[in-house]
């Protein structure tokens, strides 16, 4: 299932994070795609909100992950850095693991994850307006044709 929404500003993001936020499971994959400075990390910094974590969501960039503990944890990974570098960095236990692992530049590692997941595309259209091409697949399917109404 694929839908394609327009987001003009940043209350509309959270809007989206907060209606993902609602539907989120433990186990949960989601993969951001998207430019530098499109907005991954903003989209995640609305979720985490809004399932709870307190704690300043910021990149994980040169940590690769970063562990926000809550009812429902988030392994929060930006994956840019391990492109060339293969699969020596362990993030099974993360992406496979009790909690919601949010993976910017999910494309880099595309091989180690499951077809079961949801993948957010987001493409800057402007200063404040993106395009965000929102697919899943098998139960993340219901989940993604909920966010089309």
């Amino acid at each position: 299932m694929e839908i394609k929404l327009v987001i003009h500003n940043l209350k509309e993001m959270e809007a989206l994070a907060m209606q993902i936020a609602k539907r989120l499971f433990p186990g949960f994959i989601l993969g951001l795609g998207g430019d530098l400075g499109s907005g991954k990390t903003t989209f995640t910094k609305y979720l985490a909100k809004h399932i709870g974590i307190e704690a300043t969501i910021n990149s994980p960039t040169f940590t690769i992950l970063k562990i926000y503990q809550n009812s429902l944890p988030l392994y929060h990974m930006d994956v840019y850095r391990l492109e060339n570098i293969g699969y020596d960095y362990e993030l099974d236990e993360f992406i496979y693991g009790d909690g919601v692992a949010v993976i910017e530049w999910y494309e880099y590692i595309i091989s180690m994850l499951p077809k079961a997941m949801m993948t957010m595309n987001i493409k800057v259209m402007s200063e404040t307006a993106r395009e965000i091409t929102i697919k899943g697949s098998d139960a993340y399917a219901a989940i993604v044709k909920d966010l089309s109404h």
